[in-house]
Order: structure tokens, then sequence, then C-alpha cells
């Protein structure tokens, strides 16, 4: 939950904005400021006071005690114009609240964390947990140390600079990747935990959550395992909500993943049993939830131990999954930097590999991390791309291959799925599409069914594309052409125009627009008998109504055509 606190009627309609965009993550506190802020501090995950950063510093000095476990500090001034990330930037998340309420109100982040202020990442922001020397090994990467890296359980990470891996293990600054336990990272070491364990479990009924989390936590200490890198526990559904099961969950702060017995029954496993069978209709529980989808079996089944002597109501077994390359699809959207959606970005910064057409990187260099190795080509070579970038994620790194619009429509999720397998993660990342853009600008073309055609034949057959655009025409469905027409494509525009002049009035509006959302974006809005094919190229996308479209005070609409909207006329 985000506290918001106010001492002014300024300061109130901008927190009452930001109350109303975030309605189920924030609580407006009343009543005197230093009140305020005392009970939110110890209610809130963060805070956004919007009063002056010296009143703000005051007020939470008192409260402070642990980076660890203070919330994050976001501080607005009253016009509006910053939000100051003040305390907690990583460990509180104040730096991404910034970042989110400056695009909220219009306001401009303010960072001033040194990593983030830099573009080195915070190791406290790589989406692992992470223990030991933060600051001294956070300071060696701002000063250009050489850093080594140990990657005791591969994981795929983020870019990190081009400082860290030269150094020799255990002579300097260290950034250890383990899920194993450590005596305790000394100075200038940090231990990063991958979430590379699952933890099978199965219970009797009403079996006590201390029962099963008792076991568990003794399987992983005996093991020399690390509870920070456990993923999930792991059981049949017909235990999803057992409250041992479900608390220990809780207790370890990860979720609960079940299988059917069907499931569970195909795995092979050391040491099955007929009272599982018996019970669910699965001779393993424990053993094979852990072993879905493979691994090296750590700790094979064992029983609780009760101090009264009675029989064992709880069984786990661990399983360390091994690292997989991880492939991010990411559709960067039209072009403008304001319609590149946040989760794209963030895809961004945490791929270490950066797959794409070079005009496309070009556009979202600045926000890629330092180190991130960047792979781009020229046009016409997808399936290359999609290769190299398939190939790299089965290296075990993170990559983010891009593409422009989404990354599923016309793009490259296509032909990078064509060549993947299941032995990477494939994270796919909506973009808004030209289609969209376009329509935005032109009014509301697509208002009701609408189709999209490529008119390049390069991939697809001219006469398959034909008869798809007759399908569109004849059904009086709205069509956006892309890839209309290029220098050695000059034909199949004017021929798809008169496909759909035969079921279509000369007057049905068509709408042109080029570059949209960029810096040289031009529309208009014309008919199907005065468009000349000549003034379109292949950065423009022409939208065709249908019967029904009507140009409106210059706008393309196409009524929903709902029954309700008959009647009302």
């Amino acid at each position: 939950m985000i506290g918001l606190i106010s001492a002014t009627a300024a300061g109130a309609a901008a927190r009452d904005r930001l109350a109303a965009a975030w309605p189920d993550r924030t609580r407006v506190y009343e009543g005197p400021v230093v009140d305020a802020v005392r009970r939110a501090f110890g209610e809130c995950e963060q805070l956004v006071c919007f009063l002056a950063t010296g009143a703000v510093v005051r007020l939470v000095a008192p409260l402070l005690s642990d980076k660890a476990s203070d919330p994050g500090v976001v501080c607005v001034d009253e016009g509006g114009r910053f939000a100051v990330s003040l305390v907690g930037g990583h460990g509180g998340g104040a730096n991404e609240l910034a970042r989110a309420v400056g695009g909220l109100l219009g306001a401009e982040p303010v960072v001033t964390t040194a990593t983030d202020a830099v573009g080195v990442p915070g190791l406290d922001t790589l989406g692992l947990p992470v223990e030991g020397d933060v600051a001294g090994v956070s300071r060696a990467l701002l000063d250009g140390e050489p850093v080594a890296l140990e990657l005791e359980s591969g994981w795929p990470l983020p870019a990190l600079p081009a400082n860290v891996g030269r150094g020799v293990p255990g002579s300097g600054p260290t950034i250890r990747v383990t899920d194993r336990l450590t005596d305790g990272p000394g100075a200038g070491e940090v231990v990063l935990r991958p979430p590379s364990l699952v933890v099978g479990v199965g219970a009797s009924k009403g079996a006590p959550l201390d029962e099963v989390l008792g076991l568990v936590q003794e399987a992983l200490a005996d093991a020399g395992l690390s509870p920070a890198s456990v993923a999930a526990l792991a059981t049949v559904d017909a235990k999803a909500t057992e409250p041992g099961i479900v608390g220990a969950a809780g207790r370890l702060g990860v979720p609960v993943v079940t299988y059917s017995a069907d499931e569970l029954a195909g795995v092979e496993v050391p040491n099955p049993s007929d009272a599982p069978l018996a019970a669910v209709g699965t001779p393993s529980v424990a053993e094979a939830a852990a072993l879905v989808g493979g691994g090296e079996l750590l700790v094979p089944k064992r029983k609780s131990e009760r101090a009264d002597g009675a029989p064992a109501m709880a069984t786990c077994a661990v399983v360390r999954r091994p690292g997989r390359g991880r492939l991010a699809v990411v559709g960067l959207g039209p072009g403008a930097r304001d319609l590149l959606t946040p989760r794209a970005e963030a895809e961004l910064r945490r791929a270490s590999v950066v797959v794409g057409l070079d005009q496309y990187v070009d556009q979202i260099r600045d926000l890629l991390r330092p180190g991130t190795r960047i792979l781009e080509s020229g046009l016409g070579a997808e399936e290359e791309r999609a290769r190299t970038a398939v190939a790299e994620a089965r290296k075990g790194q993170a990559v983010a291959l891009i593409g422009s619009g989404d990354a599923g429509v016309y793009a490259m999720a296509s032909p990078a799925l064509a060549e993947a397998s299941d032995d990477i993660d494939v994270i796919g990342v909506p973009g808004v599409t030209a289609a969209l853009a376009a329509g935005a600008i032109l009014g509301a073309p697509l208002g009701h069914d609408h189709v999209s055609i490529s008119l390049s034949d390069l991939h697809t057959p001219w006469p398959v594309i034909e008869r798809r655009v007759r399908a569109a025409a004849e059904a009086d469905i709205v069509v956006t052409f892309y890839n209309p027409r290029s220098r050695g494509r000059d034909w199949q525009l004017p021929k798809a125009l008169a496909v759909l002049g035969e079921h279509r009035e000369p007057t049905t509006p068509v709408g042109v627009v080029r570059n949209a959302s960029r810096p040289d974006e031009s529309s208009r809005v014309t008919t199907l008998a005065d468009l000349d094919p000549a003034t379109v190229d292949m950065m423009t996308v022409v939208t065709v109504g249908n019967t029904a479209t009507r140009n409106i005070a210059g706008r393309m609409v196409t009524p929903r055509g709902y029954r309700w909207q008959e009647a009302k006329r």
C-alpha cells in the first residue's frame, strides 16, 4: 500500500489525482501532517508526500531504522514539477515509484542513487535476493574496478558493466550467484540467490504448518541450500488448499504450484510408495512434484519427525531446476517513446543481449543498461535475427528480441517461436500496433469488425493475399493494409483497392497515415475513388472503411452497429 500525505490545497489536488489513478494501491492519510506521516510510515510499504523535501526529511528522520525494511519515500513539490526519490531508492522501490508518479502527474522524476545516476545496475535491482556487501561492491562497479563474477548456479542475468568478470575469484570484489548456503558474505562480496530450487511437498490432511515448514527448512539446511533460492512449493492438486502447505509457502514467500495426480504418476521417481497412490492416485507426491519439468534431485523424499513418535504427516524433496535462457519478444510500438509500454522498458533493462533491426535498436539504445550486448542487422534478415536470439537464449542469456508495433503482428514473434523449443523461457511483450496508432489518428475507423492484411508477396503468394482481400470485401469488414506499396511492388495496392471497390461505393472513406506517432507523421482522409496509390509507401498504413463507415468532421468513424443504436435513432 502507498500512503499519500499532503498539507495544502495544491498538494491535495495532486494527491487526489494519484489516488484516483491508483485506487487499489493508495490510501490517503488525513489530519495533522506529523501524525499522518507517522501512521503511514508504520502501515505502508511506500509513501508519497506532497511537501517540501526539507519538511519530509525532518518528519521521517526519527522513524528510520533499516534500509532493508523502511518504506520507500517519494517527495512531490506542491507545484507538481518534481517527484524526488528521497528514501529507499532500491530496497523500498522509491526510484521506480518516483518514475511512476512522475509519469502520472507530468512531474520530472529525480533519482540520485549513484548506480542509477550513471546507468550502472544496482545489485539489489537485478530481480534476485541479494546478501552481503552491496555498498562495497557497488562502489567497485562505479569506480571501474575489476569485479569477479562467480556463477555457481547459472541464471540469466541482466547486463552487467564491462568491469565485471575481469577479476580473479577471491582476489577482490566478487559477485557470487549461488543457491548454496555460505558462511556469510565477507567484505567485498555479494551473493545473489537465483530461484533455482523447487521443493515438492506431500502432507496428510490437517498436517500442522510447523511440521511442514520445519521439514522443509531442515531439508534445505541439511543439504546446504538457501531458502532464498526456493522458487515454489509443489504438490498434487488435491492438496492445493491444505493449510499446512499453504501456510509454509506463505512463510517462505513463494507460491504453491500444483499438478494433477495423472501428471505426477507419469514422473519417474526413485522412491515411489503405495500410501500416496491410495490416498491421491499417484505413487509419489513430493519427489514427482519437484521433478516435473526436470532437474537434479538434491534431497530425495524425506519424512517429518514428530516429537510424540506419531506417524509423519509431511514429506518433502528438493530439486535444482536447470538455469534456462530467457527470450523476451518485445514490441516497441509505432515509434513514439510515450507509446513504448512500461513492460517493454523493463524487459529492455533486464536483457543482457538485445537483437533487432538496426533502426529499431537506435530507438531504444538509451534505455539499455551499460554492458548490454547489441546484435543488430539490416532489413530483410528476420529469420537470421530470430535464429540468433534463440541461440543466445540457449546459452543461458537474458535476450530481448525487438520489433516495431506488436511483436506478434507482422513482426518477430512468429519466426522466433518457430525456432524456439521448450528448452528456453519465452515471454511475449505486447506493443501498440501501427493499425491502432493509425486508427487513433484517423478517428475511430476500427469501431466494428476489422482485419489487417499485408500486401507484401515476398513471403505470401499473391493469389492467397487476393483471396483474403476478396473475403474481407465480401464480408464488409474494415481493412487495414500493411506493407501497401514499395518501389518494387507498385501494383498490389491498386489491385486490392479494385477488389474492395467491387463491393463498396467509390465514396467509402479511406484513411492514409504515414509514420504514425513519429515527428514526421502525416495523415489524411480521402475516398476509395480519390486515393492515389502513388502517394503511399512502406511507411504508410492504409485503412479502408466498410459500407457503414462515415467521414464525420474530417474523421473516419465506423459505427459499433449494436441494436440499441438503431433503436436510439
